[in-house]
């Protein structure tokens, strides 16, 4: 004879028993509610409390507990309500008075905060200084480098150069061109030390120089393609070689369309005779200070950090070498870099930060 109170039927809809199987089958979801899942599509079969207890490994109470939640609430009353946690150990004018403390006065002796010496300061704990400091994007121990182009025809030339990357002319090639300068050979005085489990690449502080190249780049920014040349000095001549070098490799029939900086070697009389008796030729300068507006710097960046920066060069011959291999790799793979930021976000940005460097 069966004894205590009997079970509320429950009956599934086909949309819920769905849902309860994809929760039950789930590897990511939490698994207290992946439990909770199986103890109602168990519960739907027939099987009483205790019996879906020992399959599910909880007691008979908790069983009906999560039984008569979902009665309740269908599958949401499955879901863990939100806990409120402990009460606020620091109030919201202290929280003010940190920011402030932080953004606006400078410590004693030193250049900025640390979470240590603010805390002291404060009387507010260190992990709560964290916690407030990750919160609102403090980063007292981080800085960024930045300089204003002082050039006045700014304004003209980044819409130039901008309006070149959104908007290619036809039957042309838009090449981003410049030099890395000094690149040197550094060979480190003891064997490197392998990364492994556990442990980083170990490498010796210091090295032994064995010279330096000069590496000349042309980024075509339609394909991602780089076109090189490595060279022992920078001048005009080497300069100048480059582009002939750019000027066998580009069919006859396209015009050149080059963005440069503005480095004295660009503008050498040599270099302007050689450009100005081939019509073909375009040249975009970038503005003063602003050759971050040149893409093939973005490329720079890519082989100083994969080959240049890490590397152990025995003479400066192993260095070009590794360089040209690099480039050969990169030109099989090449993508274009998407150019989005147009001339007007990029003179808003600058007005944004000349207001907060001057006030106006």
């Amino acid at each position: 004879m069966a004894l205590g109170r009997p079970l509320a039927p429950l009956s599934l809809t086909v949309s819920a028993r769905e849902e309860l199987e994809r929760i039950s089958g789930s590897r990511t979801l939490p698994f207290g509610l992946v439990r909770r899942a199986k103890i109602i599509l168990l519960s739907a079969e027939g099987l009483s409390n205790k019996a879906v207890a020992a399959r599910v490994g909880l007691s008979t109470v908790m069983v009906g507990v999560w039984r008569q939640r979902f009665l309740k609430q269908g599958i949401m009353g499955l879901y863990d309500e939100p806990r409120p946690g402990g009460p606020r150990s620091i109030t919201d004018e202290q929280v003010a008075e940190l920011i402030r403390t932080t953004l606006q006065k400078p410590p004693s002796g030193a250049t900025h905060w640390s979470c240590r010496s603010v805390a002291a300061q404060t009387g507010i704990s260190k992990s709560t200084v964290h916690r407030v400091w990750r919160t609102f994007g403090i980063q007292p121990h981080r800085r960024k480098q930045f300089t204003l182009s002082t050039d006045p025809l700014f304004v003209e030339k980044v819409r130039d150069v901008v309006g070149l990357y959104l908007n290619p002319p036809d039957k042309a090639l838009v090449l981003c061109v410049d030099e890395k300068s000094q690149v040197q050979a550094l060979e480190r005085t003891q064997p490197l030390l392998p990364l492994g489990l556990g442990y980083l690449e170990g490498v010796t502080h210091n090295y032994q120089r064995h010279g330096t190249t000069t590496l000349f780049a042309a980024l075509d920014i339609a394909t991602g393609k780089v076109l090189t040349r490595c060279a022992r000095r920078h001048r005009h001549q080497d300069f100048l070689r480059f582009l002939k070098l750019i000027d066998d490799s580009v069919p006859a029939d396209l015009d050149i369309h080059l963005v440069l900086d503005n480095y004295a070697t660009h503008k050498h009389l040599s270099v302007r005779r050689w450009l100005g008796s081939r019509p073909r030729y375009h040249l975009h300068y970038t503005p003063t200070y602003g050759s971050w507006l040149n893409q093939v710097e973005i490329w720079f960046n890519i082989i100083t950090q994969q080959t240049i920066r890490r590397g152990s060069f025995p003479n400066v011959r192993d260095l070009v070498r590794k360089i040209d291999r690099f480039v050969q790799h990169h030109n099989q793979h090449a993508t274009p870099f998407m150019w989005s930021a147009t001339a007007e976000s990029i003179l808003a940005k600058l007005a944004r930060l000349h207001k907060a460097i001057h006030g106006t």
